[in-house]
């Protein structure tokens, strides 16, 4: 295994223990982030007790009350009560291997993918809350490395893998997860030389509006591929983040009318990220003028609001990511937000919280 690829996995060695987690505080919802309530200090994460120490790189809230979060030692937790009490129902076959994204639709409803070369990368989904759960591909590419899923709609997904032969590989369903299709490259521009996705929270392959986009690092130039049709035909842009052997975009974020945001910056040194924001206008990526100023791996849309998130912390832009702001200084892999005004993230040491107000 190379350098590029431990960074990118992130190993955690982390022993599940799901242990009685204590209630939460009841929080208000539906309230949407604003500069008023910034200036006053009143959104910060409120963490709800998963009693585990796994690390959680996929997210999936549904709503307010719904969310799922995927991780280390084939750890998938859910709750159905806003975070006051969590269930483990990851599948017992996947215990050694590492969940990084996890796509849900609602309370019973999820796709989750694990990581790894060869038969590590797998997807396994479940229709009943997770008490049972089925493998529905499980990678036989030594060559093929999977990183990260969307979902266009309930039936259309797509998971992405790093470059084989030259190209990165798209991987498609059309029935919800149930079944999987390695599409065709002929529509996929080359790969650079070292150039690969970030497996960091789930967010390095996204979609919006019936467009898919994924981010890219490790090559000369950090870039972003749109796609159009499904996932068959791709073009390219490059961006002026930049990339590294370990450095590059590791997270987008897109709306519906095309407006998308990225961010990432070096894993391997995570208090300096300089240039490591920019926002999509048009076709051209353009650098942030206030950037986080250090490693991002999460991001998401929250209204007309954005958020980032990170080892040492969380961002937010007002003005679709051109300027960005510190609100917190704790550490997160994965941020996502809801139809109903619900923002979550998700990390280390089994930390879950909610955005609320104080």
């Amino acid at each position: 295994m190379t350098l590029q690829r431990k960074l990118s996995m992130g190993l955690v060695a982390a022993a599940l223990t799901v242990a009685a987690p204590a209630p939460a505080h009841a929080t208000p919802w539906g309230w949407q982030l604003t500069k008023a309530g910034t200036q006053a200090g009143q959104q910060t994460w409120q963490l709800t007790p998963t009693g585990t120490e796994a690390r959680f790189r996929g997210l999936a809230p549904v709503s307010a009350k719904v969310a799922w979060v995927a991780g280390s030692a084939g750890t998938i937790l859910r709750t159905v009560d806003g975070g006051r009490t969590w269930s483990s129902t990851g599948p017992a076959e996947a215990a050694a291997l590492e969940f990084r994204d996890i796509e849900a639709f609602d309370a019973r409803h999820a796709v989750a993918l694990t990581i790894g070369n060869g038969p590590d990368s797998r997807v396994y989904a479940t229709s009943d809350g997770g008490r049972t759960w089925s493998e529905t591909f499980r990678n036989e590419d030594p060559a093929a490395f999977y990183d990260c899923m969307t979902f266009l709609d309930r039936r259309h997904g797509l998971a992405l893998s790093d470059p084989v032969d030259g190209k990165f590989r798209i991987l498609a369903t059309r029935d919800g997860g149930r079944s999987w299709q390695v599409l065709p490259t002929s529509g996929m521009p080359d790969a650079l030389a070292g150039e690969f996705a970030f497996a960091a929270s789930g967010t390095c392959l996204v979609s919006a509006g019936g467009r898919a986009m994924f981010a890219t690092g490790g090559g000369a130039s950090s870039r972003v591929f749109t796609s159009r049709d499904g996932g068959r035909s791709w073009s390219v842009t490059t961006t002026p983040i930049p990339s590294g052997p370990s450095a590059g975009i590791y997270s987008l974020a897109l709306r519906r009318s095309g407006e998308a945001i990225a961010v990432g910056g070096d894993y391997a040194a995570p208090t300096a990220a300089p240039d490591g924001a920019a926002y999509l206008r048009g076709r051209t990526w353009t650098v942030s003028r206030t950037v986080p100023g250090e490693y991002r791996s999460g991001s998401a849309w929250h209204g007309r609001a954005a958020l980032a998130v990170g080892p040492t912390g969380s961002d937010v832009s007002y003005d679709g990511g051109r300027t960005w702001k510190r609100f917190d200084t704790g550490s997160f892999d994965a941020v996502d937000c809801t139809s109903d005004g619900a923002c979550w993230a998700s990390g280390e040491k089994g930390r879950v919280a909610r955005l609320t107000r104080r």
